[in-house]
């Protein structure tokens, strides 16, 4: 495997206490494998990213263990993390130009990150121009100014970065929200490319948009309120979804040449429970049309097929 998490929590300090962001996750990402991570907004997929490269100093490390490559991350050390960074586990932002300093060329910049991680631009420079051809950008965006580029341009670039050093696992964060259609295919087909390319080992696609997923994940992971809800190949958990809220998450998408006047879409009642005081037992189920007595427990996030785990008392196989 190439990563591995192990009943990983993560919380946000607050004035009134900790937020639980991230409570209790297990999973792993194979070699070669691109996993997609859905849900709704504040669900925390953005968190279970930035919580295996810690650059957010607000997390509060709480227990969990993560290991890349038979290599344990230190995630609990902001410091302890700069070795693993960019070399081992490296990210592309939700925002390409929160990457980028406006005041440094491309070029420049570049070389500053490189030389950051002990690397020498010129040496890396013939691999780097290899690279934004690849991407379709010409040598001389290194001469430009972040301003100078549009947002496509600008996500390509970051890109190219972020994988320069070739990372064993890219963390891309909402990385199409921004985009046009039609470039948000072009930047989901570079992913995928950097993958077979060899660029990455392994992929994490964090977004709300489960179209990009289809694309481009081998595997999809739903999360619902900081708890793991559902992982299993794409096609499964778009064709065969078992958890509720999956298949609610599913539903609620249009789908292309169907006529809404006299189908409308089926939306999630209700709304997320506030992660500052979580309730106990399923988290959904003050929202999930199948919930009985037994859902004030906790349901075990466990797997029901080969490649398939649910976190659901009312799926068969799942200790029901």
């Amino acid at each position: 495997m190439s990563l591995q998490v192990s009943d990983l929590r993560v919380y946000y300090r607050s004035l009134a206490g900790d937020v639980q962001a991230l409570d209790g996750a297990t999973f792993s990402i194979a070699d070669k494998e691109i996993m997609g991570l859905a849900g709704e907004s504040g669900c925390g997929k953005s968190t279970l990213g930035n919580s295996l490269i810690r650059l957010d100093g607000r997390m509060k490390y709480v227990a969990g263990s993560v290991t890349l490559d038979g290599n344990k991350l230190p995630i609990w050390d902001q410091k302890g993390m700069n070795e693993f960074r960019f070399r081992d586990v490296s990210v592309i932002p939700q925002y390409a130009m929160s990457a980028m300093n406006p005041t440094r060329k491309i070029g420049k910049m570049t070389g500053e990150l490189l030389e950051s991680r002990g690397e020498s631009y010129q040496d890396i420079k013939p691999e780097l121009l290899r690279r934004l051809d690849l991407v379709g950008l010409s040598q001389d965006v290194l001469n430009r100014y972040p301003i100078e580029l549009s947002g496509g341009m600008k996500q390509r670039m970051v890109m190219v970065i972020s994988t320069l050093l070739n990372p064993s696992l890219l963390i891309a964060d909402e990385i199409t929200s921004a985009l046009d259609v039609s470039t948000q295919r072009a930047v989901a087909e570079t992913l995928v490319s950097f993958r077979d390319h060899g660029f990455v080992k392994s992929m994490m696609v964090i977004t709300h948009d489960l179209s990009i997923l289809y694309q481009t994940a081998d595997s999809i992971l739903v999360m619902y309120a900081g708890k793991l809800a559902e992982k299993a190949p794409t096609a499964t958990i778009i064709d065969k979804p078992r958890h509720p809220y999956t298949k609610m998450l599913i539903s609620s998408l249009p789908e292309v040449g169907i006529r809404y006047a006299n189908k409308k879409l089926a939306g999630i009642p209700g709304s997320p429970p506030a992660l500052l005081n979580p309730p106990a037992g399923c988290r959904f189920r003050a929202r999930c049309p199948l919930a009985f007595e037994k859902c004030v427990e906790e349901p075990p996030f466990v797997q029901i097929a080969p490649d398939h785990s649910v976190a659901c008392w009312k799926v068969p196989g799942s200790n029901a």
